[in-house]
């Protein structure tokens, strides 16, 4: 239950990052809101996880889901550019995802 509270608290990291940057410094509500919601959430998952997960994993993890997922929303959604230096990057960090992963079980 706690890598599966971890996952859908990497998720909800995304998500904040991208209603963030859509609520333009917090100046649209409607954005602001489900940025705040979505970081508690986010917060409160990750605690859960960490009661059972050790530190440096489920924090690697969150913070981990973060970073590729935000990329890929920025690519996708928001027309951010792809290059083969910041596609090699996110390979890197889901491997050290990875390797974070096996070295906990």
């Amino acid at each position: 239950m706690a890598w599966f509270a971890l996952l859908v608290a990497g998720v909800l990291e995304v998500l904040w990052a991208y209603t963030m940057k859509q609520s333009h410094g917090f100046s649209n509500l409607k954005y602001s809101a489900v940025t705040l919601v979505a970081m508690a959430a986010s917060f409160g998952l990750l605690a859960y996880a960490m009661r059972s997960l050790p530190l440096g994993t489920a924090y690697t993890i969150w913070t981990g889901i973060g970073a590729v997922g935000s990329f890929i929303v920025g690519v996708l959604v928001l027309g951010e550019a792809l290059s083969a230096m910041r596609m090699t990057a996110a390979v890197l960090i889901v491997a050290g995802l990875v390797l974070m992963k096996i070295s906990s079980s």
